[in-house]
């Protein structure tokens, strides 16, 4: 089913949105786990707690795996083997950023197509901006963006609306003009805070609840559904 919206910009997330980067966040949160002498996670539990950050994804993967060992009789604390986490979590997800994730179906004909109507656009993402601009450039996608903030950009992140606000103003429109296109109920709680539409995809990471549940002004199975 097609969507029509009457905006000036749109505002598009990248994991679960346009590119599928699930296998990339098992790959380097298991090689992670591994240095740190930890047992592996799967798909899902990854899944489950994508969405707001790498920060927060670390800190609940470690408290998740750690809890399950519990059992095992060796139980490290979460918060003390953060920073080494993090330090081979960057480093892991550096190295493979972009190889076990492809970009989903109807993705580049919905970017041609706004580019061609003289639409901005922006990919605005959780994710650290250092690896969102690389894994666009692998992708074949950082052309079409005229701005890529990502979730170290602003002083908070997705759900609060200020990565929404900064990113309308960066593209010279108001918030009620530009169109926020996500996966999730963090990209929807801030798209109602911001004062923009939002339109939801069906196929991505809302951690494990359904997505239409969730308060939005549309709902597609492909982003070449929007009409703008």
């Amino acid at each position: 089913m097609q969507k029509s919206f009457d905006c000036r910009a749109v505002m598009v997330d990248l994991d679960g949105t346009m590119v599928d980067t699930l296998g990339d966040f098992v790959a380097a949160l298991n090689l992670m786990l591994a240095d740190l002498g930890l047992p592996p996670v799967d798909r899902l539990a990854v899944e489950l707690r994508v969405g707001k950050g790498s920060e927060h994804l670390i800190r609940s993967v470690l408290e998740w795996v750690i809890s399950k060992s519990q059992g095992a009789g060796r139980a490290p604390d979460a918060a003390a083997l953060y920073d080494a986490a993090w330090a081979s979590y960057q480093r892991h997800y550096r190295a493979i950023n972009g190889e076990f994730s492809s970009v989903y179906e109807g993705v580049e004909p919905a970017l041609k197509a706004w580019r061609a109507q003289g639409l901005a656009l922006a990919c605005l993402t959780n994710k650290p901006l250092a690896f969102a601009e690389e894994l666009l450039r692998r992708k074949g996608l950082s052309g079409y963006f005229s701005q890529v903030f990502g979730g170290d950009s602003f002083e908070r992140k997705k759900p609060d609306p200020m990565p929404l606000q900064g990113t309308a103003q960066a593209l010279g429109v108001a918030c009620a003009e530009a169109l926020m296109v996500g996966d999730s109920v963090n990209d929807a709680l801030a798209a109602r805070a911001a004062g923009c539409p939002v339109v939801l995809v069906t196929y991505g990471y809302n951690h494990g609840e359904p997505i239409r549940a969730v308060d939005a002004d549309g709902f597609v199975d492909r982003l070449d559904q929007i009409r703008i």
